[in-house]
């Protein structure tokens, strides 16, 4: 505490805000969230009626989208249930042929599949033939041309099958999912000033060391409203710039990044100050998008701040530090904010208290030169000289002034 105070200065006071470790805070309601924390959506979608077999003509993604106690029922069902049908149709081929009668103890008889007594060794048949393990022992005879265009269905559906759940089991596996739980944001947001400019700041960081390739980030406010009209928008979008025009929503997340967004008169916050932050009720929305360097797959990470979780004139603590040849991160101070002196009033407050104040005073027009300057000659050349300039410097001055102030002057004039 003190090395920090020797470094920021005394008027400064950290603040933790880890929510991992105990912080007494007075009890509050909790709010409804539209993006959890984590970055799961806290929406359900009910009453589809007749649009729910959309997901039966997409199927792929929809086992995809399943979790993966699902998935793996599915995978074990629809093997277990394709491995009997396909023995009962070879079981039944023996039966029809009077294969299963022979028992296999007649030499003389051709059988469609050799040493396929009864159901246990069609069964066996039909799984060393589908897993090409072929002992040697079973096979089908040249006299069975039904057991030929069976063994020809069951290669065909057998490929798609395992084309099918495979692929599903592959993509679901390499889903870049959890490559988005090591992409961390802080459990706040801080309003201070940056740059003599109000801003709104967060911070992310990225805990591997592979890195995010073209890693951008975009913020949305939710926030419900009227329009003119009359009409509530309940959860109404609007987009908060971070950087579009300059580049710096592009991110090099090498190192914890603080993303700020200017609080201008295009801003949605651009009324919001440190009282009115307490009757407020909106919801900022982080999406930090980029490619994994590994798998070069797209990933996704989201998370939420509500206006609870934003602190008016606070700063987040340094968290990188040079070492013997390196940079070095602390991930135990990336989520702790100290302190900053801030004006408590809104940006639009602060322009209109800058506009009430009054513009420089006109010069004074010099007084008529006396007798006492000399000869009338040269007094009377000086002093039309000194009107010249001065008529030359109010036309000067004028034309700088607004169009209210010109005519005001020309009045006076």
């Amino acid at each position: 505490m003190s090395a920090i105070r020797r470094k920021f200065g005394e008027d400064y006071q950290v603040v933790n805000t880890n929510r991992g470790m105990t912080f007494s805070a007075p009890a509050k309601r909790k709010r409804q969230r539209f993006v959890e924390k984590n970055g799961r959506c806290n929406v359900q979608h009910g009453n589809l009626g007749g649009e729910t077999s959309r997901y039966i003509s997409d199927l792929f993604t929809t086992l995809v989208d399943l979790k993966w106690r699902w998935n793996l029922l599915i995978f074990i069902l629809t093997y277990t249930v394709a491995w009997l049908v396909m023995a009962s149709m070879w079981w039944v081929i023996a039966y029809i042929r009077g294969d299963l009668s022979h028992g296999g103890h007649d030499s003389s008889y051709t059988p469609c599949v050799a040493n396929v007594y009864n159901f246990p060794s069609a069964f066996l048949f039909f799984i060393e033939t589908e897993a090409t393990i072929g002992y040697g022992y079973r096979y089908i005879t040249e006299k069975c041309p039904e057991g030929i265009i069976l063994f020809l269905f069951q290669s065909l559906l057998g490929s798609i099958v395992d084309a099918f759940l495979i692929g599903c089991m592959f993509i679901k596996m390499s889903q870049p999912k959890k490559r988005a739980e090591t992409l961390m944001f802080s459990q706040d947001a801080v309003i201070s000033q940056r740059d003599g400019k109000l801003c709104l700041m967060f911070r992310v960081g990225n805990l591997r060391n592979s890195h995010m390739v073209s890693a951008q980030i975009r913020c949305k406010l939710i926030k419900s409203r009227q329009t003119p009209e009359g009409e509530f928008l309940p959860l109404d979008q609007c987009e908060l710039d971070v950087g579009f025009g300059t580049g710096a929503d592009q991110l090099f997340l090498v190192s914890p990044l603080t993303i700020c967004h200017e609080i201008n008169t295009k801003s949605p916050f651009f009324d919001l100050s440190q009282r009115s932050l307490m009757n407020e009720q909106f919801e900022i929305v982080v999406i930090l998008e980029g490619i994994v360097e590994t798998t070069g797959m797209t990933c996704q990470a989201r998370t939420s701040y509500t206006e609870d979780e934003v602190l008016w004139g606070h700063r987040f603590l340094p968290v990188m530090s040079l070492e013997e040849g390196f940079f070095r991160v602390d991930y135990s101070q990336f989520h702790n904010t100290f302190e900053v002196p801030t004006p408590p009033y809104s940006v639009k407050e602060q322009e209109e208290k800058s506009s009430l104040t009054s513009p420089n005073p006109l010069p004074v027009a010099p007084t008529p030169t006396s007798p006492l300057l000399g000869n009338g000659g040269r007094g009377g050349r000086r002093e039309r000289l000194l009107s010249a300039d001065y008529a030359d410097h109010v036309e000067d001055q004028a034309s700088r002034l607004p169009s209210k102030l010109q005519r005001m002057s020309s009045t006076k004039e």
